[in-house]
């Protein structure tokens, strides 16, 4: 029995529990000591594994996903940390606190509560690595933007624009002398959760990607017993976070020192460790275009490990049939940026940006930003943070009120032609895209029998302009003949 025996603590449901204790320093506590917590309420037992968070400290996490009472012990190969106990008293959660994310009705998202979740994302690949004044002007930024969810790195980049180096690393050591491959860097961990708390506080989604290939340090490199034990210390240490999600690459398919199998064990490591099973995806880099039903550059999103498929694709026209293929949700997390850069991928307009998320959406997916503006000190959102510049932001924000107020889209039954993205919820609720398309006029197959309001929505000027009367069957529908026009069509 340890002084900790009948000791109670209080948290949320939802909320992060961290139990600290002291305990060996000498050696290498990373390697040399094992830790877990074993939390029981009632029948269940989940086990959490414990780290070593450095000067002799020692810490088990855990998010309770029930109210009520749970019991915890400790359990450890060292003596001092072995069998301390107590009970958490679970209460209800705070009024913002909706819980983690999980896939909703094969195609969406939802909380954990039941709320649905519309991913409106952005890219900031390296915003932890910058200056803190730079992170707090993105913590400001991402305050009064619409995104709710962030890409973003645990290691730092090293391309175009990106060349400076960090104040500190996921391991010790340094490029100059070497890594210690067996030490993390507690002072990094500490200021990647410090980062995921801000982020949680603003309600935003940490789409945390655990390997790139953009690397001059050596992670992109690594052994596949310390990619193992780089992947086990960082769901011990950041899992009980409920607004994580687990990226295994951005650009999977640039890493030439990993196999299809490093990816599939990556993968199963993570399902395997992580207690909460928060979502899990992958990213690529080569566009399959024509043959992407092989998977010929593809990861397999389909395989169970995987919860939704993170693409990259300039065309949004195929989110319906990757719906169809993978059946889970899908979100093209990069269709290139709006930006003035040299490289092709980081100048499309603000009306293109805005076109991919109306695209994404109005077929049941969903879409995320990045911005790329040349800048005289290199600050470029989708890589440092720091300010957005660009038009498309106002627009996304606009277009997530409309996705909040209407329900979450399936694939229209409703033949809408080829020429527009539409979706739908069972015959009561249609979104019909026409993009830069200009007609000026359109015959809408509306069922027979049922009745209907449109109004027409100028996707770039965020007006929504109400038709008069109600619509049935063959619908002719006046159009302005202007590009960036959408119809809400909604069952009287």
């Amino acid at each position: 029995m340890t002084e900790t025996e009948g000791k109670a603590f209080t948290v949320e449901r939802w909320g992060r529990f961290e139990y600290r204790m002291e305990g060996p320093a000498l050696g290498n506590p990373f390697k040399d000591v094992q830790l877990s917590g074993h939390f029981r309420h009632h029948h269940r037992v989940i086990e959490v594994n414990g780290f070593y968070d450095g000067d002799g400290q020692y810490a088990i996490r855990f998010m309770p996903d029930t109210t009520g009472e749970w019991s915890f012990e400790t359990r450890s190969n060292a003596p001092e940390l072995d069998s301390h106990r107590g009970v958490l008293h679970c209460s209800a959660p705070a009024e913002d606190n909706h819980g983690p994310v999980r896939v909703d009705r094969t195609y969406h998202f939802a909380y954990a509560d039941g709320k649905p979740f519309y991913p409106v994302g952005t890219t900031s690949y390296a915003w932890i690595h910058q200056d803190e004044a730079l992170q707090q002007l993105t913590l400001s930024s991402l305050a009064n933007a619409p995104f709710n969810k962030i890409r973003m790195c645990i290691f730092p980049k090293h391309y175009d624009y990106n060349l400076h180096e960090p104040q500190s690393f996921a391991f010790e050591g340094s490029l100059a002398e070497g890594w210690e491959w067996e030490r993390f860097n507690p002072v990094f961990w500490r200021h990647l959760e410090r980062r995921l708390d801000d982020l949680l506080a603003l309600g935003i989604e940490a789409d945390v990607i655990l390997f790139h290939p953009y690397d001059r340090w050596g992670f992109a490199a690594m052994s596949a017993q310390t990619d193992d034990f780089y992947l086990t210390y960082a769901i011990a240490r950041l899992a009980s976070f409920r607004n994580i999600w687990w990226s295994m690459a951005n650009e999977y398919d640039l890493m030439q020192e990993k196999r299809m199998s490093d990816w599939d064990r990556y993968f199963q490591i993570v399902q395997q460790s992580d207690p909460y099973q928060h979502l899990r995806s992958i990213h690529n880099w080569h566009h399959p275009e024509i043959h992407y039903r092989s998977n010929l550059h593809w990861y397999d999103h389909g395989k169970p490990w995987v919860t939704h498929a993170s693409i990259q694709h300039a065309d949004l026209k195929f989110v319906t049939e990757w719906r169809t293929l993978y059946r889970k949700p899908i979100v093209v997390d990069e269709c290139r940026y709006e930006g003035n850069l040299n490289h092709g991928w980081g100048n499309i307009t603000a009306e293109r940006m805005v076109e991919c998320f109306w695209e994404g959406m109005a077929q049941g997916g969903y879409a995320t930003h990045g911005e790329t503006f040349v800048h005289p000190d290199d600050i470029i959102w989708w890589s440092h943070g720091g300010e957005l510049h660009g038009e498309s932001a106002e627009r996304i924000a606009f277009l997530r009120s409309l996705m909040e107020e209407g329900p979450q889209l399936d694939t229209s039954a409703a033949n809408f032609q080829w020429d527009t993205c539409a979706g739908s919820a069972d015959e009561s609720y249609y979104l019909v895209y026409f993009g830069s398309s200009r007609p000026a006029f359109r015959v809408l197959p509306l069922p027979a029998g049922s009745e209907y309001r449109i109004e027409r929505i100028d996707t770039w000027r965020m007006t929504i302009t109400p038709l008069p009367g109600v619509y049935t069957g063959s619908s002719r529908i006046e159009l302005p003949a202007e590009p960036y026009q959408a119809l809400r069509i909604t069952r009287v």
